[in-house]
């Protein structure tokens, strides 16, 4: 059976039905038809005291503590959560800028890094005289370009290799066609003291 306001008579489709209020072109003799108008929905309204023995006052203190307030629309205005404490070691633990191998390390005493090959052996202990920053005492040391008397001592790990590096060279129409690969030499540090 089919309906007769329906248009295209699919009974899979109940979102299009053909009535004076969705189609008022097709249906001119019911006149002036006021648009289906969108249900607001409704403001959060405080539970009501499920047990008859709580007395109302500890009703209306909870419901005035409650974090959201309505306000005349449908928004819910919350009130900010409190800002938190700044996150970080407070004091900052004091650090060192070291250079070895031609490059720069930011290191603090526990951290192990890898760095380009040192000529000691497995187990031993190396000492980096080229401090180029001592800080996070609440002072700030800059070397000119080193920093007198400083030194940074770190045990030796282990030595290892780095990952493959592919390198290939390439000449367009001369038949130039060059593929090699490169392992770099790494070792193992722990820092185990910083000495001013």
């Amino acid at each position: 059976m089919t309906d007769p306001t329906r248009t295209d008579q699919n009974p899979d489709r109940p979102d299009t039905l053909d009535t004076p209020q969705t189609n008022p072109e097709q249906h001119p003799d019911q006149g002036d038809v006021a648009p289906v108008a969108a249900e607001e929905p409704e403001l959060a309204q405080p539970a009501e005291p499920v047990e008859a023995n709580v007395p109302a006052e500890v009703v209306a203190t909870e419901v005035a503590a409650a974090p959201a307030t309505t306000t005349g629309s449908s928004r819910v205005k919350r009130t900010p959560a409190p800002k938190a404490a700044p996150r970080g070691p407070w004091p900052l633990q004091p650090y060192a800028i070291v250079e070895t191998g031609g490059k720069q390390y930011r290191v603090s005493v526990g951290d192990r890094i890898s760095i380009e090959k040192l000529p000691e052996a497995a187990g031993g202990e190396v000492t980096f005289d080229r401090v180029l920053l001592l800080g996070g005492d609440g002072s700030t040391e800059v070397g000119t370009p080193v920093v007198d008397g400083a030194a940074v001592v770190a045990s030796v790990d282990d030595h290892f290799r780095g990952e493959k590096l592919v390198i290939f060279k390439y000449k367009a129409k001369k038949r130039y066609r060059r593929r090699t690969g490169h392992r770099q030499s790494l070792t193992h540090v722990t820092i185990t003291g910083i000495t001013r």
